[in-house]
């Protein structure tokens, strides 16, 4: 084959590389780029240039896979399955996903932006399958998944953030003065996870003896009001706070 006979089988633009492919692929462009723009309004990991890059590429993975080898038919033993390689890109765009997905002390972030991103590849998919109804509709539903959802949920109300605190008190041991602390810490909104009490000497007054105990507790309320509320207790001679994280985000 002559140079401009390659050139001409090169650059055919009837031969899978017309203006429906070229359509097709400007389609995967923009609602791609309309996905990414909701994700960029919202700070998020990945963004317009990520979303656009994963819509239009695998759009082209398509386009590539139903047109790229047709001058393989009619060759003795060969058969093309154009789905083949849509399966190679929907494993594929796991890596993309995974590496949005991290997590920080007991919380999960990144997944919705994932997911997202996995949304992209099939509506890029679609695009490049020839089926540009179904594309425009599953964008349509991603801004009413991540936008409409979340005014539900918002009114519905957030989920509670439960907190792990982690308080030292020491008091002087009286009757009934250890299940009056537990009282006022299940009656601030915390669940007591674990309960250690020591007994020593107090320095001050060698003839009475201090208790100090270690309390775990978990619950949605914040720990300042306890302190307080535990300070005025007759008995209570300190309260130390020790810690105080989020479990939940």
């Amino acid at each position: 084959m002559s140079s401009p006979q390659l050139a001409a089988a090169l650059f055919d633009f009837h031969n899978g590389q017309g203006p429906r492919q070229f359509t097709e692929l400007a389609l995967a462009l923009l609602l791609s780029s309309l996905i990414g723009l909701e994700r960029e309004s919202r700070q998020k990991s990945a963004g317009l240039r990520t979303h656009t890059l994963v819509g239009v590429g695998s759009a082209l993975f398509m386009e590539v896979s139903i047109h790229g080898f047709g001058a393989l038919l009619g060759h003795d033993g060969v058969a093309l399955d154009p789905s083949r390689v849509a399966a190679q890109v929907v494993s594929g765009i796991g890596f993309i996903g995974g590496g949005l997905i991290f997590v920080k002390k007991d919380a999960v972030r990144g997944l919705t932006t994932a997911a997202t991103i996995w949304l992209t590849c099939a509506i890029g998919m679609a695009c490049g399958g020839g089926l540009p109804l179904l594309a425009i509709g599953a964008t349509a539903v991603h801004f009413l998944i991540v936008r409409g959802l979340t005014v539900v949920s918002d009114r519905i109300g957030p989920a509670p953030s439960f907190a792990q605190v982690e308080l030292r008190l020491t008091y002087r041991p009286q009757h009934g003065l250890l299940g009056a602390i537990l009282e006022n810490c299940t009656g601030s909104g915390f669940r007591v996870t674990d309960v250690r009490v020591e007994t020593g000497p107090t320095g001050a007054d060698d003839a009475r003896t201090a208790a100090e105990v270690l309390l775990r507790l978990e619950g949605t309320g914040t720990a300042y009001p306890l302190v307080e509320a535990l300070t005025e207790l007759d008995g209570v001679r300190g309260v130390a706070l020790g810690r105080q994280d989020d479990s939940t985000e």
